[in-house]
Order: structure tokens, then sequence, then C-alpha cells
């Protein structure tokens, strides 16, 4: 059988190859050998998203629970990963369970696990599930009927759509964004987003909200490079203020200013981080992945804020989250988390929050970005993302390990950071970072400069000399 190993957030691989019925059985099994281990009477909330076959893998995983003797709460329709973290919470379960690939390209699946708290099921846990996954799945779950374990009590179906709206109504103010003349747009990417949002905010614009599992082919990140038609879309009209986007399961975000320029995490992370303590009055500490930009030490500095950098991967922030008064846990690739909701990335969350800062202020997003340049200094934030052979990645790697480079061209190091990657700081606050990825031959070169053209001058003589 095929060996199933959980990556940075949960089990993902293509459907009808690894991802089948049979081998989430074997996940779902092991996930219900460990809930009886370490909880009396355990529960599970379970959920998809819009992909193929999110319904019948999510039926399966309540079957395999049930034949386990675990009680599942099950979302009827398809939800977004934060509705389930805080389905988790508000039903007091033991777990939460989404069948989603997150952003992965249309023919992937997965399988995420959510802590009681409402957030990613922390590494060593998921670890502990993973030695336990059997080879072959008990097949007593094929026996399972739903209709009958609704009417014994070891089903029930739960309405996280209406619960999360809930939330969010108690938690924003909706009126001040909707009388604020502000023109909005959404791009759902065909994800799980697209329906709360239409039901929030059915006046403003909607883009690709109809039903469409294999994404029109194309991966659901919310990247400048797949949302071209939405950055068109705002630049043609020439009245929208902010477009907001979320990946396949709504946990990551995408924003676009007034002009069809993408506004990067970076950009969102200090701009809430403003919004948070200037005008909420809120106080803890701010976590962020080692990727996020370093002016944010000179943010925290400013407000007299505690930080911390983590590993890349949001269970390292969740972790923090849960266990200390955060502010705020934020990546560069747009999962963002905020005191006030739960310790998970949530896209529609942290895109209604900058919403209601631009109502509250009366100012656009470039406005308040001008605002915030003020206390950081102007900056661009460009990823470049190398296909290489294995063979020249691990040359690159090696260099980085050996402490070779001392200079890219006229870029003179003056220090370097290896919490996850190597960090490479120039002067004039501009940097370089350099991470692998650990599942497929690509290295990761991230830069920042005052300019978007400096940035991308960095990024292509720091590549010139890499590959050289």
């Amino acid at each position: 059988m095929t060996k199933i190993k959980f990556g940075t957030d949960g089990w993902r691989a293509i459907i009808a190859q690894d991802f089948t019925v049979d081998n989430l059985a074997r996940v779902t099994e092991a996930t219900a050998i460990w809930l009886n281990k370490n909880f009396s009477n355990p529960t599970v909330v379970v959920g998809h998203d819009c992909r193929f076959g999110g319904q019948l893998f999510a039926e399966t995983t309540s079957k395999v629970l049930i034949a386990n003797g675990i009680k599942v709460f099950l979302a009827k329709d398809f939800v977004s990963t934060p509705m389930i973290s805080l389905g988790a919470v508000r039903l007091n379960t033991s777990l939460g369970i989404i069948i989603t690939a997150s952003h992965n390209p249309p023919s992937y699946n997965g399988f995420k696990l959510k802590g009681n708290y409402g957030g990613p099921l922390v590494p060593e846990k998921i670890q502990e599930i993973e030695d336990i996954i059997p080879e072959n799945a008990n097949q007593n779950y094929t026996s399972i009927d739903l209709n009958e374990s609704e009417d014994k009590g070891l089903l029930e179906y739960t309405n996280l759509e209406d619960m999360y709206i809930n939330h969010v109504m108690a938690s924003f103010d909706i009126n001040a964004i909707k009388t604020s003349n502000l023109k909005l747009a959404y791009d759902s990417m065909f994800g799980a987003g697209k329906r709360v949002m239409k039901r929030l905010f059915p006046e403003i614009i909607h883009l690709h909200d109809d039903d469409n599992p294999g994404f029109h082919g194309q991966a659901p990140e919310p990247i400048h490079k797949n949302l071209l038609e939405f950055s068109e879309l705002i630049k043609k009209d020439g009245k929208i203020n902010c477009g907001l986007c979320t990946d396949g399961d709504a946990d990551r975000i995408g924003l676009y200013d007034s002009k069809g320029n993408f506004v990067d995490s970076h950009h969102i992370i200090l701009l809430l981080i403003k919004y948070l303590v200037e005008e909420k009055k809120y106080e803890g500490k701010i976590v962020v992945a080692f990727s996020v930009t370093p002016r944010i030490q000179k943010l925290a500095k400013h407000y007299n804020l505690p930080l911390q950098v983590t590993q890349i991967g949001f269970k390292y922030i969740a972790g923090l989250m849960v266990s200390e008064d955060v502010i705020l846990g934020g990546e560069e690739s747009g999962g963002i988390a905020i005191k006030g909701h739960i310790p998970e990335r949530d896209g529609i969350w942290i895109g209604l929050t900058i919403w209601e800062y631009m109502a509250k202020s009366g100012k656009t997003l470039e406005q308040l970005i001008e605002d915030l340049y003020e206390l950081t200094g102007p900056f661009a934030f460009e990823r470049n993302d190398l296909h290489l052979t294995e063979e020249l990645k691990q040359k690159v790697i090696k260099g980085c390990k050996d402490d070779i480079y001392k200079n890219f061209g006229p870029y003179k190091v003056e220090r370097t950071e290896t919490i996850d990657g190597w960090k490479y700081h120039f002067n004039n606050d501009q940097w370089l970072m350099i991470r692998a990825s650990g599942t497929e031959p690509v290295l990761r070169l991230y830069g920042e400069s005052d300019t978007l053209e400096n940035t991308r001058k960095l990024l292509k003589t720091s590549q010139e000399i890499l590959l050289s």
C-alpha cells in the first residue's frame, strides 16, 4: 500500500491516484484510533470544500469515524477551512476534519486536521496519527448507513455557514462597510468562500462564483499570476476601491488596490497591526514566519510589542496563538490570523478587517499604505520560484550551508539569518532569502528593496550568480 505522509498542512494527493476512498479510510481509521486513545467520548466536526468528490470523501470519513464509535457533526454542503475550525470550538468537538487541498492544483484533494482550539493540529499530534496509519482499513465502515446513524445520534448535520456568518456579524461593523460608498469586488477563485460572501455582500461585484470543481484548470492560489482577470476587471472598471480574493478553502488572502495592483501579505500584515493597535487598542505579541518582511521589527519597536519569528508553516504560528496572547500571526503566503477570532488563517476575516479599516478611516487602501510607509519606509517585495534540476538545487543549498555567498554582485551581505532557509541582509533594508522546497525541485528566492524595480534588479542579479 501507499505510504501516507502528512506535509506542512495535512495530507494531499492526486485524486484517484493516491487520494482514494481506501487510502482516506486508512487515514481516518488512524485518526479514530488516536481519538479513542486520547479522549473519552470523542466527537469530530467534518466538512469538505468545493473540490471534486468532496461529498463522497466527507461521507467516507464520517462512516469510518462512526464505525469506531465516534459521534460526527457533518456539514451538509461545502464549507471553508475556517468554518470547520470555528465549528470545532463552538461545537466543542475533539477534532475538526476538512477534505481540502487548499490552493493546490485541481487534480488534488486532501485531509486537514484541526485541534479543538480552532486551529491546525500541532505537528507532534499529527505525527502520532501518521505513525499508526494501517496498511488496510477495516471494511466495517462500508456497512454504515448515515440515515440510521443520524437516528441513533451518532451523526448530526450542522450548519457551519450560518454559524460563521453570525460570528462575522457580531465581530465587524458590516453596516459601516456597506454605507461607506466603497465600491468593492470579490474573487472566490471558484472556492469555498463564494456563497458566504454572496450572503454577506450581495451588492458587490463577484467573480468566479459558479460551481467549478476543476477551477478552470488553474490552482486556486491567490497570487497575482493566477488573478490577472480580476486585476484587469479592477483596472477597466476604474471605480473599484479594493478587490479581495481567497483560495480554494478560503483560508488565504489576496488583495488589490483601486488601480488593480496586487497588495502582498507583508503590506497586509503591517496594515493589520497598525489598525489593531491604533484603532482597536489591542495588546499582545506579534508572531510571523521567517519569510515575512523584517520591517515588522520597526513596527513592533514603534508600538513596543514583543515579536517572535518562527519557521515557515502556519502550524508553528498557531501553536503560539493557542498558548500566548498574540495580536497577529502571519506568513508571506497569505495565511494570516488575528486576535478576536480563532488561531486559524482566514482570508475572508482578514479581508473584512481591511475593508472595515478603510470604511472607518475614510481613506483609500493606497492612502493607508502611504501612512504605513511613514513608520516603515516604502518597500516592494517579490518572490521567484526557480524550477531547477535537483542537482542544481542541491548545489545552491550546499553553497548556502558552506557560507560562500559574501556578496551578490554589488549587494554586500551585512548579516545572515538561518531560521528556515537563508536570509541575506544588505544595506538600506534590502534582503534576499533562499529556501528550497521540500517536496519538488524548486528553489524559492524572496527579495525586498525600496521599489519594485530595485527588488527585481536584486532578484535578477542574485539568480544569475546562484545559477552560474
